[in-house]
């Protein structure tokens, strides 16, 4: 356990990272470096558990939220809130309409409150293009690609008409169903956007 007595005062975080030997490029990828690592222990448990711990997930937004705090301030803390938000409220829709589990929802705020604002949208796009990618190739190495995309057909018909109300076949909840880890694809996104980061400096 770490004292708070040895943290420096809110605001001086930038400063400080002279004294650790930090180039700006590496103060940046401070926070995509962050999030991947939660996003690969995240995808860990998911592949090995099929689910994803709150003993993860919880204390991994406030460790986002406290490393905002000190390195960019309460600015930085509230937009690492804020990034946290928007991540977990688009996955809150899917969650709702039966399309993922919790831990994916909790996951993703975890990863994005870590990312910060200024990655978020690009960690959404990437996480989003991982998981179609991996769906459509478990589809097709299950033999299944033809069904998927009845099934997505299905599914829109059954949103437009019932709202959020989660499919009685086609949710995540039916074990008949191919069930894609869908924390691989939150950790792929990560990868990818820290990768596209690192490139455009």
């Amino acid at each position: 356990m770490v004292s708070i007595l040895a943290f420096p005062a809110v605001g001086e975080g930038k400063a400080k990272l002279g004294y650790w030997g930090m180039s700006k490029l590496h103060a940046e990828l401070v926070y995509p470096v962050m999030a991947l690592a939660c996003a690969l222990a995240g995808a860990a448990c998911d592949l090995r558990d099929r689910r994803i711990p709150n003993l993860l997930t919880l204390p991994s937004i406030l460790f986002g939220l406290l490393l905002h705090l000190y390195l960019d301030g309460w600015h930085g803390m509230g937009s690492s809130a804020l990034a946290g938000l928007v991540a977990g409220v688009i996955f809150l829709i899917f969650w709702l309409a039966g399309g993922m589990g919790a831990g994916d929802v909790k996951l993703i705020t975890a990863v994005a409150c870590v990312a910060g604002l200024s990655h978020v949208i690009w960690l959404l796009i990437l996480t989003a293009l991982a998981g179609g990618v991996m769906a459509i190739g478990l589809a097709l190495s299950r033999g299944r690609l033809k069904d998927t995309l009845l099934n997505l057909v299905a599914l829109a018909v059954h949103h437009r008409f019932e709202g959020l109300k989660p499919h009685p076949q086609l949710n995540v909840g039916n074990k008949q169903t191919l069930r894609l880890p869908y924390a691989v694809a939150i950790a792929a996104g990560s990868a990818v956007t820290l990768c596209m980061m690192v490139v455009q400096r």
